[in-house]
Parts: C-alpha cells; sequence; structure tokens
C-alpha cells in the first residue's frame, strides 16, 4: 500500500479540501486524518457508517491521596509545571500536569499515584473501505502518539488496498513529523502568499529528513502570479516535484458547507486536481486501475 500524506506550512491554505478530493477522485479505500488537534476530513466526505470508538491514553496523570498527605511541600516545591495546587487539602491540575512522576517519587508519605488519562478519542469506520480519524482532547499533549496510532488504523488494509491518502497537520510540530514517517509522498500544498512560501520551505526542510518523496502545488494560485511563480522557480532549484495549479473557486465554500468537495463541481478546479492526482500516483508508480 502507497502512503501519500497531504501537508501544509500553516493552516488555511486548502490541505483538507484537497485530500478529500483526491480520495474521491481516486477512489481510495483507505485514508486517515491526522489532524487531531482541528480534525474536519469527516464533514468532507459524509461518512454515513457507525465508527468504532475507542480512548487514547496518553501520559497519566499525579493524583494524591489527602488521607495520606503529610503536607511536607516537598511535591510543590519539585514541580517544574506548577501543577500542584495547596488551599485546603493538596491537589494536582490534571491540566497542568505533564506525568513526569516527580512528585511520586519524592513523596515521603507514599500519598501520590499515577493513574491512566484519557487524552483523545480514536474513531476507526471500516466496510468498502477504511477511514481512521482521532480527535485530541482539550489541553492534551501526546498528539504525536495520537497521530501513529491514528496510522496503525489503516495499516490493516495493506493487503486490501493500494493507495491510503493521508490528510495531515499544519506546521511542523510533533503530529506532522508523525504524519510523516513511513509515508512514500508528502504533498506539499501552499499558496501564493509571502506567509504561504516561507511555510511552505519549513515544511520541506522537515520532510527531507525523511526518506518520502516531495512534491508541491498551489492553491488559488491566481491570486498573485509573482509569488506562484516564485514557489515555482524555488522547487527547481531544489529539485521537487512541482504538479500543478489549482485555480481560485468562488464556489469553493458553498460546496465545502454542504458536505461536498471541488471535484464534485465541473470546472477549471477539478481538472487541475485530476492533473495533480495523475502527478502524485507517477510519484509512487501506481496506476489508476490499480487503486
Amino acid at each position: 500500500m502507497k502512503q501519500v500524506l497531504v501537508l501544509s506550512g500553516k493552516g488555511g491554505t486548502g490541505k483538507t479540501t484537497l485530500s478529500s478530493s483526491m480520495i474521491k477522485l481516486s477512489g481510495a479505500k483507505a485514508y486517515a486524518d491526522c489532524d487531531v488537534d482541528a480534525p474536519n476530513l469527516h464533514l468532507a466526505l459524509e461518512e454515513t457508517l457507525e465508527p468504532k470508538n475507542s480512548d487514547f491514553y496518553g501520559l497519566p496523570v499525579a493524583q494524591i491521596h489527602s488521607e495520606k498527605c503529610v503536607s511536607c511541600d516537598l511535591c510543590r516545591q519539585k514541580c517544574r509545571f506548577d501543577a500542584i495546587n495547596v488551599k485546603d487539602v493538596y491537589s494536582v491540575d490534571k491540566y497542568a500536569c505533564e506525568g513526569c512522576a516527580v512528585c511520586q517519587l519524592v513523596c515521603p508519605a507514599d500519598a501520590i499515584e499515577m493513574i491512566p488519562r484519557i487524552t483523545g478519542h480514536l474513531q476507526l469506520y471500516q466496510n468498502d473501505h477504511v477511514f481512521s480519524t482521532a480527535e485530541l482532547c482539550m489541553g492534551s499533549g501526546n498528539s504525536g502518539l495520537l497521530v501513529t496510532e491514528v496510522k496503525k488504523g489503516i495499516k490493516d488494509w495493506k493487503e486490501k488496498a493500494t493507495l491510503a491518502i493521508i490528510d495531515g497537520s499544519p506546521g511542523i510540530g510533533c503530529p506532522v513529523i508523525a504524519s510523516i514517517s513511513g509515508v512514500d509522498l508528502v504533498l506539499l500544498v501552499t499558496e501564493p502568499t509571502l506567509s504561504g512560501f516561507s511555510d511552505m520551505e519549513r515544511i520541506v526542510e522537515t520532510s527531507r529528513g525523511f526518506p518520502a518523496k516531495i512534491a508541491v502545488c498551489i492553491n488559488k494560485y491566481d491570486l498573485h502570479l509573482g509569488n506562484t511563480e516564485k514557489i515555482e522557480k524555488y522547487c527547481m532549484e531544489n529539485d521537487i516535484s512541482f504538479l500543478g495549479r489549482i485555480p481560485f473557486d468562488s464556489d469553493a465554500v458553498s460546496l465545502l458547507n454542504s458536505g461536498k468537495t471541488l471535484v464534485d463541481k465541473k470546472g477549471p478546479a477539478r481538472d487541475a486536481i485530476e492533473e495533480i492526482l495523475t502527478g502524485v500516483l507517477g510519484l509512487i508508480n501506481l496506476k489508476e486501475d490499480e487503486i
């Protein structure tokens, strides 16, 4: 199974719009949403199946048993995250606790216990296709670990599906790095703005730390042709595959709000995405009739 990861250096460039469009065009049987902070791929794909839900446990959280506590104050003094509250009794702020267990280590009364903590929720849709997604709980960390679990959801389909399309997170942080690991191609979506170009450079440098191929496409390219040409020149000078330009489509918002994708309407945007998909399949050595 070939894995294509769609990324952007910043939010709002059209990453999910392109991912959902390529999934519909290609008929891919495996796909995932690794933007666990704000997953929305399911909105564009109109999933009607009931998912299999499971909880994700990240680092544990400290809990102080007040009946054992001797108020020595060592836990508060040693906590680097200011997670220990002192009022009538000692307690732990679960949103500030990072699960390092230093408080448990220094407690002379054995009054502190590290307990499992749910930090996210996984959903797995399976029928004639597989769709794996998840959402991180508010204030929780370990987003990279949760992304890894999301990707495991589609691995069982490696014998059934030849292509997996993964919608990644914006930026260059832990969830992006976890998303890139093991994929065959990173497709970067950028926009013809100065911030779009700068953020694209950052994600290119991040992706180069992995063996995956890198390709670029520009969304809403006609908003600034000068910056579009600048991006294309950068790709040529840095030996990066440039796969195409997607024009601005004034109907994009209404299509997305109605749960549809850009390829549900014939026009220049659909034609451009078809061209990009052809380029993607060429880079991963996969034919359309093999999907």
